[in-house]
Parts: structure tokens; C-alpha cells; sequence
């Protein structure tokens, strides 16, 4: 019998400091939100052909290879605004993805940042993907690639909020240190822990954000004829700082092409 009332504490992970301050940051940002619905059961069925041939790919690799192909047509769309004249366009691409990991004794998602990705190919970034899972991490390490090392972040969580903030205004108006420790772009793929018929809209610091929903099966017009097909939902934060609506549409259609048309895997 439980005594009403009763209840227990559990301390977070020290990562999740950091998710709260990206969400205060985040929410200061001029960011434009598209919430698309793509199918992918093309791109799902190349790469179930390649995997039976032995190559190791993964969705998440190919989407985040996907990204960075449209990304390099468009490049403004990862732009840092560096004063209310200038843009910096970097010329890595360098993609965040969250890595679930037992942290603190509880799975907590942690940022890895993809390097390069422009010059990787899908099964480069599966396989970094997959050591990223694996990898043994430090006892309090909260990113899991940061180029700044853990002593850097000890000083940062022992910060009381307001100062933790200001470190966020500085990364705001010195996009160089930005890029070096987040990249440009932040892949999150939520949705795909578990069946739901809608968007999750997510709140980000980079200038691109790209969060993945569920795949859902449902009737659709293929050719005149009803079938059965996958599709993903997605939602995508475009900073209207550093890019203008139409180049935002431009992106967003040749993005959901290539999704669609399971870009790249034929040849993978």
C-alpha cells in the first residue's frame, strides 16, 4: 500500500542543462518553419537492396548525406548571420545528430557533430554513425566530438543560468566559434522512436534544422492508381535572418525531390 503524497527524485544528466539553454537560445531566433510529408518508399527499398549486397547504409546516413547534397546548392540556407550586413557560408558542412547513450544512468540524446559531409560518402557516415553508438564516453561528457574540452564544460554547467545565456549571446555574434563547436546544421530524428501521425516541431541555435517524424504507411495517388506507400514527415527551421523566403522554397523543393527520388543510392 502506497501512502498518497509519496514520490521520488531523480537529477537530471548535466546534458540536460544544455538542452535548456539551447531551447532559450533557440526560441530567440528568426527561424521559419516548414512542416512537409515525403515519400520515402523508394529511398527505403534502394536501401534495403543495398543492405541485402552487403553494404552497411542506414537511413539516418543517407538522409544526413541527402541534407548536405542539397545544402551544397544551396549554401546560404547554413549561413551564420555575422552582423546585420554579412553572412558567413562555410565550406564544411558539418551536421549535428543526436545519439541516444546511456548517460548520468539514464539514455539521454547527445550531440555529434558529422564533419565534412560533403565529402563523405553514405557508408563513411553510417559507419561513423555507428561508432558514434558504441564509443565509450567520459564520465561527464556531455558532447560527444566538441571542440572544447571537458574542463570548458564543467566551467559552463557550474555557471548559475543567466551567465550560461550570455555564453549563448556570444556564440550568436561569433559564428567561427560557433561552427567550430555545433556545425551548421542539426539533424534530430525523434520521431522514429515510436508511431506518430503528425510533426514534432523542435526548437534549434543552427541556422538549418531538420527534425524527422514518423514513417507512416497510407494510401496514395501513384500514376493514376492507389497504392500502398511510406511516408516521413519532417519539419525544417530555415533562418529568415540569413535567407529570404524564395530561397527557402527553392531549398525545401529540391530538398523533397531528392529525398523522394532516393538520391545518390542507385549509385551507392
Amino acid at each position: 500500500m502506497t501512502t498518497p503524497g509519496n514520490f521520488k527524485i531523480k537529477r537530471f544528466p548535466k546534458s540536460r542543462i544544455g538542452t535548456l539553454d539551447v531551447f532559450a537560445a533557440g526560441l530567440q531566433k528568426h527561424h521559419v518553419k516548414a512542416l512537409i510529408e515525403l515519400d520515402v518508399t523508394l529511398a527505403r527499398e534502394l536501401i534495403r537492396q543495398q543492405r541485402e549486397s552487403g553494404k552497411p547504409l542506414s537511413f539516418t546516413a543517407w538522409m544526413v548525406k541527402t541534407i548536405s547534397r542539397t545544402v551544397e546548392a544551396f549554401e546560404n540556407v547554413h549561413a551564420y548571420l555575422k552582423n546585420k550586413r554579412t553572412r558567413l557560408v562555410f565550406e564544411d558542412i558539418d551536421i549535428t545528430i543526436m545519439v541516444e547513450r546511456e548517460h548520468g544512468g539514464e539514455k539521454a540524446p547527445l550531440p555529434y557533430v558529422i564533419r565534412q559531409t560533403q565529402r563523405k560518402s553514405v557508408e563513411e557516415i553510417a559507419a561513423e554513425i555507428s561508432d558514434a553508438k558504441t564509443r565509450q564516453l567520459g564520465k561527464e561528457e556531455v558532447a560527444m566530438n566538441s571542440s572544447r574540452s571537458s574542463i570548458w564544460a564543467d566551467m559552463y554547467f557550474s555557471l548559475p543560468g543567466w551567465l550560461r545565456r550570455l555564453v549563448w549571446k556570444y556564440f550568436s555574434i561569433a559564428p567561427r566559434q560557433a561552427q567550430q563547436m555545433m556545425g551548421s546544421i542539426i539533424f534530430t530524428s525523434i520521431g522514429m522512436f515510436g508511431e506518430v501521425r503528425g510533426w514534432f516541431v523542435h526548437t534549434s541555435v543552427h541556422p538549418l534544422g531538420i527534425g524527422a517524424g514518423s514513417i507512416i504507411k497510407k494510401p496514395a495517388v501513384v500514376e493514376d492508381r492507389i497504392e500502398i506507400r511510406e511516408f516521413l514527415h519532417l519539419t525544417v527551421l530555415l533562418d529568415h535572418d540569413v535567407v529570404d523566403g524564395v530561397e527557402m522554397a527553392k531549398f525545401i523543393a529540391a530538398f523533397s525531390k531528392n529525398v523522394e527520388s532516393g538520391a545518390g543510392l542507385q549509385e551507392a
